[in-house]
């Protein structure tokens, strides 16, 4: 069997910032249940293959809070990535980018219910910053939060 070993993750927020984060940022990656489904996105355009996930959950090490000036907006840059994911729920996307430079990045959508008219945060999205060793922890689910799958974090 084959085997791919993905470098790092690049996060797509739905009002356009981006957010990469390196395989050696994160502590802990679980990305469950990924297919291959066809549609269309957003409901326009062509029929294209995509691959949604069921399930989404990461720990990201305090090392990653930082941003790359062409991937986000200022605002983004004052509160740093850590603020941005607590403040706004709108993770979107993300690319696994493989060590191998001849492999595609891998495009996954995680469970998205907008959770209001303007749709930009997501109903399944939960995020903490835990005090104890300052990670953030990241959970999209439609069944689970962050504290479900993190138990330890509730306060």
């Amino acid at each position: 069997m084959e085997e791919h070993v993905f470098k790092e993750l690049r996060f797509y927020f739905r009002n356009g910032d981006e957010w990469t984060v390196s395989h050696a940022e994160m502590a802990d990656v679980w990305i469950a249940r990924v297919t291959t489904s066809y549609g269309r996105i957003n409901g326009a355009g062509k029929m294209q293959e995509i691959h949604p996930c069921k399930s989404f959950k990461i720990e990201i090490l305090p090392e990653a809070d930082h941003t790359k000036t062409t991937d986000i907006n200022a605002g983004s840059l004052e509160m740093g990535m850590f603020g941005r994911a607590i403040k706004y729920q709108d993770i979107e996307k993300c690319d696994l980018v493989f060590e191998e430079s001849d492999r595609k990045p891998l495009r996954i959508y995680f469970p998205f219910k907008q959770k209001d008219a303007s749709g930009l945060d997501n109903i399944y999205q939960t995020s903490i910053i835990s005090p104890q060793n300052g990670h953030l922890y990241v959970v999209i689910d439609a069944n689970r939060t962050v504290f479900d799958v993190y138990p330890e974090l509730r306060a």
